[in-house]
Formats: C-alpha cells, structure tokens, sequence
C-alpha cells in the first residue's frame, strides 16, 4: 500500500525516485522492505532496476532465506555480484547448490563480514573456511553445523587469523578431534558460545582446554559427545563463572556428581536431576505423581 501511494504521486508533487537515492531511498527507505519484494519492484521500470542495484549493492546483510524457499543458484551470484560491504551472510537454505564456486567470490570481496551462517552446506570445502579465515578479520559469529568438509588444517587457520570469535557452531563437524578444538580456544579466548555437539571424537581433553582457555564462555552444547565425563566437566564449573548454559544430553558418562556443582550456580542444564527424573518415568508409567515423603 504505502508503495501504491508513492507511485499515485503526480509530477508536480515529486515521485519516489525524486529523492535522493543514496542519502534517503537506500538507508532510510529500501532497508524496511522485504528482500523479496524488493526483488519485483525491478520489474517497474529501468530506473527501479536502478535503484535496486544500487540497493544490493550497499546491502550490509543478506539473508537467502528472505528471498524464499529456495534461492535459485543465478540469483545468489547475482544480487550479490557488485556488493563489498556485507556484515552479515546467512545461507542456511542453498545447500542443494552453494559450491566453492559461488561461496568464494562474495568472501573475496567482503572483508567486513561479522557473521556468517552456513550451516547444512555440505558441498563447500575446506576451502571456503580458508577464504573465510583470510576474509573476515573481524568475524565475530560463525555457523558450521552439519558441515562434515570442515577438517583440523581449515580450522587451524580460522583460529589463526579470526581471533574475535565469540560464538562458533561446530555441531556434527565429525572430523574434529580435540587437538583441533584445543588450538581453536587456545588462539580465540574470547569465545562466549560454542556447540560441539554430535561430535563422538570430542572429549575431555578438549573440554577441559575449553575451561581454562575461555573464561567468558557462556553457553556450551556438549550434546552426543559420548567421551565426555565428569571430570571436565567439574573443571568447566571451576574455571567458567560465567556459564550460563550447559548440555550434556547423552553423554552418558556424566552425572549428577559433576553436575550438581553446576545446579546450584543456577548454570541453566538440559538433563534433570535423577529424582525429577525418576519421577517423570513413574508418572509415565502409573499416569499420575506419587506423594514422596523426603524426610523419612
């Protein structure tokens, strides 16, 4: 509707386009619209082409999935062809098609990136998290889950040269073992969140590393790591006061030992403690909660 309006103006009053497009249209006007609707508005003139282009390529955060389901693998070359100054890039739903390819590119040219979404990607490389490293200085927030290309060398060099991490998602990145997450934190102490879950090679070599070398850490997710056990896991609440957020879900060799020192910091844990367990499995069982008198 408000687009309706602008285009109903007469000349005499002045249109849309009359007004300074880098200075009001792009910052101050294109900014609130979706991304897709942006896109059809191309299609009203040459000089709506114009300011479009002008637009993408002043973006400072691209989001795949605003243009839809599916971003076919043209448009993604091409809306982000002639931008420089992205912040933010988040690409979770091109994994049918994003390659090297097409990924390197925009990395290439965007050295003010912060953060980066690439989770389900499965055909990039080693490679793209190279060129990352190299590109973003100042990367802050980086997504790899379920990205299985991700290997010990291409994480050495993300640690390397990408020491403002705060927050990595590394869930399921199978071929990590805890030399490389050891020289991860060693190199980038200022990580605050960082997911290692589905990671059956992560153990408490690498949790314990984790403790003394990132004392701002506030969220882990430790989830399915089966060599976790309690030890690491007690020197996790000696060394991070700032733990907010801990899951051990299936890691079978912690336990409420360890934990409960976590429990009562108030550390937020997403298994319960083993009496509010079992009585969860005995309402599930009878279908109600039997009174237990605890002073007995």
């Amino acid at each position: 509707a408000p687009w309706c309006l602008m285009m109903s103006l007469t000349p005499s009053r002045g249109c849309l386009l009359d007004l300074p497009w880098e200075d009001i249209l792009v910052p101050h006007i294109l900014c609130h619209l979706p991304l897709q609707q942006l896109l059809s508005l191309q299609r009203v003139s040459k000089s709506f082409q114009s300011l479009i282009q002008l637009y993408l390529a002043n973006m400072r955060c691209f989001d795949s999935s605003q243009v839809g389901p599916a971003i076919p693998r043209a448009a993604f070359v091409n809306l982000l062809k002639d931008n420089e100054v992205l912040q933010q890039l988040a690409l979770q739903n091109c994994a049918d098609w994003l390659t090297d390819r097409e990924l390197l590119p925009v990395i290439g040219q965007n050295h003010h990136l912060h953060q980066i979404q690439l989770k389900g990607c499965a055909q990039l490389s080693r490679h793209a998290l190279v060129a990352i490293s190299l590109s973003c200085p100042n990367l802050r927030w980086l997504s790899l889950a379920h990205c299985e290309w991700v290997d010990s060398l291409s994480l050495r060099s993300l640690a390397d040269h990408c020491k403002a991490l705060e927050a990595v998602d590394l869930t399921a990145c199978r071929q990590l073992k805890d030399e490389a997450i050891c020289y991860l934190v060693q190199k980038c102490s200022r990580l605050k969140t960082l997911s290692l879950a589905v990671n059956a090679n992560v153990g408490d070599v690498a949790v314990e590393e984790i403790a003394k070398c990132c004392p701002e850490l506030e969220h882990l997710d430790l989830t399915g790591c089966l060599r976790v056990k309690n030890d690491s896991i007690r020197v996790l609440a000696e060394y991070c006061p700032k733990l907010r957020s801990l899951k051990v879900k299936h890691c079978h060799n912690v336990a409420e030992s360890s934990l409960s020192i976590l429990r009562s910091r108030g550390v937020e844990l997403d298994v319960e403690p083993p009496l509010q367990r079992a009585l969860v499995l005995l309402q599930d069982v009878v279908g109600f909660a039997p009174f237990i008198n605890l002073q007995i």
